[in-house]
């Protein structure tokens, strides 16, 4: 199996047994993205800054450096990704520095790091085995997805970014008429959709994002999708869990649950306090789980042996952005 998903930056991470330790090659690859890397108009103070930079990625830069830069969105630019690279260097690994991103007063980093991040550690925590429909499955935590519901049911997801990327004016594609047909602003897709007979060909194509999967219970993709979402609690948790799809939530046994996006978690709380959902906000559920803590004791006492209900749901444009890091911080742990 090739190396996959290396313009993550992973390869260039140190991995020890407590976590992932950041490196100068990481470093420097962050001063080398296009948001701070010089162009020709870049002034002498940015130059000047980015070479010592590239030489010493772990300095201190002070105030006065940025502000005599000529440019002020390159100002803007350095003071984000120094911040960054500051949080970073804060932290003991890179897992804790993931966490604590989202503690205190909110994230105030952009996106893309998040998402980075992300992609990193699912690529250590898949490892140089990985299956196919996990890592696929898996990019629906680092990358919006587009989702379109066949008519009999199906859910398929397909890369946001690329769905835009490949709309042209050309004939369509399977899943671009049925991407079109329920309203997403695209003139023409055609994606393969991942299945296990054509699962060996995502290792040529695991940079191009340009395979559909399918996030309907009874398919590859979701069973994937539970795999790694127990090894992603795993490795940051340590402890073991057993997810799986379910179609309901059974009553008399909901105590608990955890929304893996925005749009899930304010439906599965307006339904836990007996608020009313629509039709068309309760149809943009995309699949319920049941967790289970293969340990009770891993859980507050109150909740042991208990299920822990998630779920995952699209907005109103049909887009699936999924918050991985909410498995981390909201799940009733009998520790901290």
């Amino acid at each position: 199996m090739p190396d996959f998903w290396p313009a993550s930056g992973y390869r260039l991470l140190d991995a020890r047994p407590d976590g992932l330790h950041v490196t100068d090659a990481f470093l420097k690859s962050l001063f080398l993205r296009p948001e701070v890397a010089p162009i020709a108009a870049s002034c002498a103070a940015e130059v000047a800054l980015h070479e010592s930079l590239m030489a010493e990625p772990r300095r201190a830069v002070a105030s006065a450096e940025l502000l005599s830069m000529r440019d002020p969105d390159a100002q803007v630019n350095y003071r984000v990704l120094l911040r960054f690279r500051d949080r970073l260097l804060a932290a003991p690994t890179l897992e804790a520095a993931y966490v604590n991103l989202f503690r205190g007063e909110g994230v105030d980093v952009p996106p893309l790091f998040v998402f980075q991040l992300t992609q990193i550690f699912l690529r250590h925590i898949l490892g140089d085995r990985a299956d196919p429909l996990a890592a696929r499955a898996a990019e629906c935590l680092f990358r919006v997805q587009k989702v379109a519901i066949q008519p009999d049911g199906t859910a398929l997801a397909a890369d946001a970014e690329t769905v835009e990327r490949l709309a042209e004016p050309q004939a369509f594609g399977s899943l671009g008429e049925m991407l079109t047909r329920q309203g997403i602003p695209l003139r023409a897709v055609d994606l393969d959709v991942l299945r296990p007979e054509n699962a060996a060909d995502y290792w040529g194509r695991d940079e191009r994002f340009d395979f559909a999967l399918s996030l309907s219970q009874g398919h590859g993709g979701i069973d994937a999708l539970c795999r790694v979402l127990e090894a992603w609690i795993r490795h940051f948790l340590a402890i073991e869990v057993d997810i799986r799809p379910t179609s309901e939530i059974r009553e008399g046994e909901w105590a608990w649950h955890v929304g893996l996006d925005a749009e899930a978690s304010g439906i599965l709380n307006d339904l836990y306090n007996g608020e009313r959902v629509d039709e068309d906000r309760l149809a943009r559920l995309l699949c319920l789980f049941e967790l289970r803590f293969r340990n009770p004791a891993d859980m507050r006492p109150a909740l042991a042996g208990r299920p822990v209900w998630l779920a995952m749901a699209i907005d109103r444009d049909r887009r699936l952005k999924l918050k991985p890091q909410n498995l981390l911080l909201n799940l009733p742990l009998s520790r901290g």
